[in-house]
């Protein structure tokens, strides 16, 4: 937004003006009281910027951008208004600018997210680029510029063209519990024909169980059952979701990051942009979810207190009473307005274990260790509060501080000693807290977890209310022009 500005007067030019307005307050008589009020000077309304005009369109140029228009919706952002159709120039030009917005910034506009998708698109306006574009006549390079630059939304751009000629040809039937050998391969087979020939009918279902992140039993299991029964549509509508989640993601990521995918309880480390360290990880608890975010890590605190939120400290701790709180390492501790909140000591007790990962949040979340750890043994690992549990923190510290000039003890010595110590990171590390529940394994098969949080769901309907909002808009430019 622009406004106008006048220019300031020099120094001199004021003070003349004060001594100006002096003078003659005096010389003036008094205004009388029924007088009516000296009106301000009008306000200087902004001005809104200036469109950047696109250039007229060739028509190999119109003809290269209607193509485009009508295949968008291979990118699981909606279809091409008037398909089928030749657009007048200025709603092709529209609909091109709605396309490259969403394929930059996703369908779902961010005032509509939920408070804890936390992650937030960069600002686009695809306007300027196209103009010179058009001037330049490099409109092909722009198209392919438009999506994410990620073999992760690549693949499942793809895995969503296969799972749409699997719906075309009547989806799959669902199973029953009793289902012989050659329906259970017939279904398994219409998603995954990768299997060996000769191949058992207990290592494809291993193989099925991996790709829906089961337990791979190698048995018609009831979750393996469910998992097969899943309609194709949800499948699509997760696909979906999962691109546009990659549309809110930065253009350019740091080689160096951890990732943490929330629905498969799996924290991933990359250096260089490769996966170095993978562990499991116990995420939030339907109801405690865990925030999609990013942020750097900024330190680990080694034996650390445990600061026990005021929420779980009243459902959870204080009915047990405060003796056997007290006995069970809690202190209570006064705080400024004379009340009292519950702190847990450092110790190889404490909710967060040995050593907590601090980054910077509006959710008090980070990543910890912890004293238990059978859950780490489970398929299914949504249980926590909201933060991120760990199964090999000691590793992962020692990669964090590798380098670290202020750092020449080891991890696990310095646990030893008891004391809570914070090492700040000469190096901060970024960090990346997302919900992938589709994505392409190595052979290119299409993987699935469950949808705890119903994210796919939600985000699902509301691209395809964005999707609703945007085709009348462009058909009403056609109509206009």
């Amino acid at each position: 937004m622009h406004f106008r500005f006048r220019p300031l007067p020099t120094a001199a030019a004021l003070i003349a003006a004060v001594f100006s307005i002096a003078v003659s307050a005096q010389q003036m008589p008094a205004q009388p009281p029924s007088a009516p009020p000296v009106a301000p000077p009008p306000a200087i309304a902004p001005t809104a910027p200036a469109l950047v005009p696109i250039p007229p369109l060739s028509s190999a140029q119109a003809a290269l951008l209607t193509k485009w228009v009508k295949s968008i919706d291979a990118q699981g952002i909606g279809k091409a208004p008037l398909d089928g159709k030749s657009l007048p120039e200025n709603a092709l030009i529209e609909a091109v600018l709605d396309r490259a917005h969403a394929l930059h910034n996703g369908r779902v506009a961010p005032a509509d997210f939920l408070s804890i998708w936390a992650l937030r698109p960069a600002a686009y306006d695809p306007r300027p680029g196209l103009a010179r574009a058009v001037a330049e006549d490099r409109l092909q390079q722009w198209i392919d510029d438009q999506a994410p630059p990620y073999s992760g939304y690549e693949d499942l751009r793809q895995g969503l063209q296969t799972y749409r000629r699997i719906r075309e040809a009547g989806g799959w039937p669902v199973l029953s519990a009793g289902a012989g050998e050659s329906a259970i391969r017939q279904r398994l087979a219409i998603e995954d024909k990768t299997g060996a020939p000769g191949e058992t009918l207990a290592a494809a279902l291993q193989r099925a169980q991996r790709r829906y992140g089961l337990k791979p039993s190698g048995v018609l299991d009831a979750a393996t059952l469910d998992a097969l029964n899943v309609p194709v549509e949800n499948r699509i509508a997760s696909i979906m979701a999962n691109m546009e989640r990659w549309r809110w993601m930065p253009r350019d990521m740091p080689v160096n990051r951890v990732q943490v995918n929330i629905a498969a309880a799996v924290l991933t480390v990359f250096e260089g942009d490769r996966p170095v360290m993978s562990m499991r990880a116990v995420t939030g608890r339907p109801g405690n979810e865990t925030p999609m975010l990013v942020s750097r890590i900024h330190s680990i605190v080694v034996n650390p207190p445990w600061n026990v939120p005021t929420s779980i400290a009243r459902k959870e701790l204080l009915p047990q009473g405060r003796q056997t709180l007290i006995k069970k390492g809690y202190r209570f501790i006064k705080t400024p307005d004379g009340g009292e909140r519950l702190q847990q000591a450092p110790g190889p007790s404490n909710s967060l274990g040995r050593l907590k990962f601090d980054f910077d949040n509006p959710f008090a979340v980070y990543l910890h260790d912890t004293p238990a750890r059978g859950k780490f043994a489970s398929y299914d690992r949504l249980a926590s509060h909201g933060c991120i549990r760990l199964e090999k923190p000691i590793p992962l510290a020692e990669l964090m501080l590798r380098g670290n000039p202020d750092f020449s003890d080891d991890v696990q010595a310095l646990i030893d000693t008891g004391k809570t110590q914070r090492l700040a990171l000469s190096r901060q590390v970024s960090v990346y807290l997302l919900y992938w529940t589709a994505f392409a394994g190595n052979n290119g098969v299409m993987n699935f977890r469950n949808d705890p949080y119903g994210w796919d769901r939600l985000l699902a309907a509301k691209i395809e209310a964005s999707r609703r909002t945007a085709q009348p808009a462009a058909a009403a430019a056609s109509r206009e022009s």
